[in-house]
């Protein structure tokens, strides 16, 4: 830099030139950085957690005293419909779910004075009906295991009441199409059915049970042990509730397998 005649001249190098235009460009950048809104950390959490602000309520069939069906091998159904439901709900929290589980131990929900068999029964399922009404879920599943004197029988199918509410029948075919899809053992889709009582008493909101396997079949009741396939099935629910909450609508080919099967 040199004075001449009361100016001042400065000399910049090429070097200097470039730095002083990546300085103004960085701070051009920056200052529309900073005039852009944020996005809000609901924004955010819809982005990253696909059922964040969503209750799900989960309803591990049997418990306690009441053991469900048993396998010859033995394996009794309340053990294999919690660990199912342990896994889901595991699933549904890391998409930012708050999961309502009517247990998630041994036990029913019974009062200790309820000694009768069927009156403790009646007891434990009025109970988890309660409980799931009063957290207002968007979606309930209920867990259980099938058993026939046959032993031929295989697969899962998911049931739904065809009167109580109008997502009841998108909620279990979304279920069902993603258990055939990944389990790829059973061509069966969803089945209405209206002696169910949890499917019965919980009339306003969308409702599935999924009956996971049969336990009468000994080949399938030593899978439904497994526990990688309890993952898998855990899953492909999962799967099927994300599809409902998501807003997707029943077309292509879920219906054509319903048109198929009937």
């Amino acid at each position: 830099m040199r004075r001449i005649d009361r100016h001042v001249v400065i000399w910049l190098t090429y070097k200097g030139l470039i730095r002083i235009s990546i300085g103004l460009l960085v701070i051009a950048l920056t200052g529309i950085l900073l005039t852009q809104s944020m996005p809000s950390k609901k924004a955010w959490s819809y982005w990253t957690l696909p059922l964040s602000g969503k209750t799900i309520a989960i309803d591990a069939g049997h418990g306690g005293a009441d053991g469900g069906a048993v396998s010859k091998q033995g394996i009794i159904e309340k053990d294999l419909n919690l660990a199912i439901a342990l896994y889901l709900r595991d699933y549904l929290q890391q998409a930012g779910a708050v999961v309502v589980m009517t247990r998630e131990g041994d036990y029913d929900l019974a009062t200790g004075d309820s000694r009768a068999y069927s009156k403790r029964k009646t007891e434990d399922l009025k109970k988890r009906v309660s409980l799931i009404k009063n957290s207002n879920p968007a979606a309930v599943i209920s867990i259980h295991m099938n058993s026939i004197p046959s032993a031929k029988w295989t697969g899962a199918q998911t049931f739904f009441h065809p009167d109580n509410h109008p997502d009841n029948r998108i909620l279990a075919t979304f279920i069902q199409d993603e258990i055939k899809r990944n389990l790829e053992n059973t061509t069966r889709v969803a089945a209405t059915v209206k002696d169910v009582y949890v499917l019965k008493a919980i009339e306003n909101i969308p409702t599935a049970l999924v009956e996971v396997g049969f336990l009468s079949n000994p080949g399938e009741s030593q899978r439904l042990a497994d526990t990688e396939y309890q993952r898998s099935v855990a899953a492909s629910i999962y799967e099927g509730i994300l599809r409902y909450t998501a807003g997707e609508k029943l077309s292509g080919s879920v219906l054509q397998d319903e048109v198929t099967d009937k």
